[in-house]
């Protein structure tokens, strides 16, 4: 796919955001008949979005959102009434959009037809309430002003004067040079008292080396409270407001403080006077694709390499030919790499990260769509939008995440009458938190809802033939049953839940990115669900064991302590290894059987514990030594060998030594699993 495309992409990407969003906004504003500069706004994504893939011929995208554009025209203009349902049909229509979209940044072209959404969105039109045009003269409103307006004009003045509000004509001389500051500033102060129906030249005289413009304004407040926002204007009433301004203002004010245009005025001289109409951009930022950050990260990788290998074989000569005065400067020179390298690793990292705030405001998006689909009212707060991770994990662990929310939505949260009966408040809470611990993200969604019925699930299990019947498991061990495979509760299938796909897929996708998913729950109260991933998985720091003879690398973010221990220490639990630590046992695994490597003739005295994972969800690898730290790019062994168990990649390490990276949380859920097993007596 070529650049431009790519930047195509982008920028539709985000153009079909922002207006799912403003539709979302608009749906809430239904009450009080809606925002028109919302749905202005939304008109004009379509619109640029339908010029922009013109420009690339995507016939699809184009034909769509053309069709949705004069759909959204009709709304704007008053022939249809703007509904809930005409909004879900347009949000409907979105999500095909982003869909074919997302088929053009996969492969640069687009594969699924619009021709059914066409002929759909045409039968909409045709069959949905179209409430007429306007027509007629405008009763108070001068010829000289009712003939220039354009149709969306007229049709926003007549929907003005429906509501009551008083129309007046305010005019006004712009200085040239300051002119589009002084626009600005006015129209923001307009904003805050009613609606600025249109702009249009101005009738009587200017004033020379001035423009002068006539604001055609709706008003939702009197005279008085508009007189700050009007200052410096002359004002012309065209037709006064029905009924009682004050009750006016009570049940439609929504504003804040009006931007005075002196104020305004000054400010900009202070920010730069005349240089502000001048070309330069007041952007500072750039977008990169994050495949040439990869690339640059990828041969920062191998700087990193070929530093410690300059770093070995410095230690080489002094040992050979002993002290020399040139090895001083060789490792000054040393010293320098490995802190610039250090330097230039951690920038690239940085420009990696993203706030999580970015794909929370997705999530939430989400939520007041299944929401309303459900028939649920839902409160969502967000806590810890600061918190950064890396730019591709925080992409693909949005899907998991959406899961639990829509879960937490369909599962959790009972309906109205239910939690009235409870005493709980009749909105539902969802509460979405993330948070650093060491070089891992956490996030953390809790529900107030009914909590997970331990004997339900397993009785599920036991019906679906997950387990036997009998078998005895404790409440945390039943509860983790929802992740296995074709696993619901469900009693029916929904668009959100009930197909038995879905738990075991967020479980498995977290553990691809070297988390793991924990659960906490407690019946009628409510479940919260920990997902916790590493910051990023770039370039990580591993500790490099012993196995048999067979040099490993362990993921150091997933290591809390290491430790040596007496092998007489081991106990047996239930035909398992387990190492009493602190008060609590620990459960041991040996890496040289997990991996069956031979050559071990005798057991040892002793060895080396390296724990992994964190609180009550840890075990102990037991391996032969430990022989240091290091910095490691972790590579892909190919598509033959990928999938290989309890292997995350390799890594170079060393003289040009190759060893295996392991994948900590395959084998920390192998090795809990077979505890479990061993403990049901399977």
């Amino acid at each position: 796919m070529a650049d431009s495309q790519k930047e195509f992409v982008s920028e539709a990407e985000d153009l079909l955001r922002e207006t799912e969003d403003r539709l979302l906004d608009l749906r809430e504003s239904l009450a009080s008949g809606g925002n028109p500069d919302v749905l202005n706004a939304v008109f004009r994504s379509m619109h640029t979005l339908k010029g922009l893939s013109g420009l690339f011929s995507l016939k699809g995208i184009s034909g769509l959102s053309h069709a949705m554009e004069t759909l959204l025209d009709e709304l704007r203009l008053g022939k249809r009434e703007l509904t809930d349902e005409t909004i879900a049909f347009i949000l409907r229509n979105l999500d095909r959009l982003k869909t074919l979209v997302s088929e053009v940044s996969g492969w640069g072209a687009e594969s699924s037809s619009v021709d059914d959404a066409l002929e759909e969105i045409k039968r909409f039109r045709e069959g949905g309430a179209a409430s007429g045009a306007d027509a007629g003269k405008i009763p108070g409103v001068p010829d000289e002003i009712s003939r220039v307006l354009s149709e969306y004009e007229e049709h926003r003045l007549r929907t003005n004067l429906k509501e009551g509000r008083a129309l007046v004509v305010a005019g006004k001389d712009f200085e040239l040079d300051t002119f589009e500051q002084d626009l600005k500033a006015i129209t923001e102060g307009i904003g805050s008292i009613g609606e600025l129906i249109a702009t249009m030249p101005k009738a009587s005289e200017t004033k020379p080396g001035c423009l002068g413009f006539d604001l055609v304004i709706g008003l939702k407040v009197s005279r008085e409270e508009a007189g700050d926002a009007l200052e410096g204007m002359t004002v012309r009433e065209l037709v006064a407001a029905k009924g009682s301004v004050r009750e006016l203002v009570e049940a439609k004010k929504a504003v804040s403080s009006p931007v005075q245009p002196a104020q305004a005025r000054k400010t900009s001289d202070a920010e730069g006077g005349q240089d502000a109409g001048k070309l330069k951009s007041g952007s500072s930022t750039v977008r990169v694709d994050i495949g040439k950050l990869d690339a640059i990260l990828n041969t920062v990788g191998e700087l990193v390499l070929a530093k410690g290998a300059i770093g070995r074989i410095g230690a080489d000569i002094a040992d050979t030919f002993g002290f020399h005065a040139y090895m001083v400067d060789f490792q000054r020179v040393v010293k320098i790499l490995e802190k610039r390298l250090s330097e230039l690793q951690n920038q690239i990292l940085e420009i990696r990260m993203v706030p999580v705030g970015q794909i929370f405001s997705r999530l939430n998006r989400v939520v007041r769509r299944y929401t309303q689909d459900r028939g649920k009212e839902i409160n969502l707060e967000l806590y810890g939008e600061e918190t950064e991770i890396d730019k591709l994990l925080a992409e693909e662990v949005i899907d998991p995440l959406m899961h639990l929310i829509r879960n937490a939505i369909d599962h959790g949260i009972e309906p109205q009458d239910k939690r009235i009966a409870a005493g709980k408040p009749e909105r539902g809470l969802v509460v979405l938190r993330a948070f650093p611990r060491g070089n891992h993200v956490v996030f953390q969604i809790t529900d107030d809802g009914g909590g997970i019925r331990a004997d339900k699930v397993y009785a599920k299990a036991v019906e679906k033939g997950l387990i036997t019947a009998g078998q005895e498991l404790n409440k945390d061990d039943i509860v983790k049953l929802i992740f296995m495979p074709g696993f619901s509760t469900a009693d029916k299938v929904s668009e959100t839940s009930g197909r038995g796909v879905g738990m075991d897929v967020v479980k498995e996708k977290v553990a691809s990115l070297g988390g793991f998913v924990d659960i906490e729950t407690e019946e009628g109260k409510g479940s919260t669900f920990y997902v916790t991933i590493p910051i990023t998985l770039a370039i990580i720091k591993a500790i490099l064991v012993s196995v048999a003879g067979e040099l490993m690398a362990i993921p150091l973010a997933s290591t809390s302590e290491t430790m040596q221990i007496e092998t007489k220490k081991i106990q047996h639990v239930e035909g398992k290894e387990v190492l009493e630590l602190r008060g609590e046992m620990l459960p041991l695994v040996r890496l040289a059987d997990t991996f069956q490597i031979p050559g071990r003739e005798a057991a040892p005295t002793s060895c080396f514990v390296v724990v992994v994972g964190f609180g009550g969800r840890r075990i102990g690898m037991l391996v032969d030594d430990l022989v240091g730290q290091q910095e490691v790019v972790i590579k892909s062994l190919g598509a033959h060998l990928e999938g290989i168990r309890g292997i995350a990649g390799a890594a170079e390490v060393g003289k040009h030594k190759v060893v295996l990276v392991l994948d900590v949380e395959a084998l920390m859920e192998e090795a809990m699993s077979r505890f479990q097993r061993l403990k049901a007596g399977v």
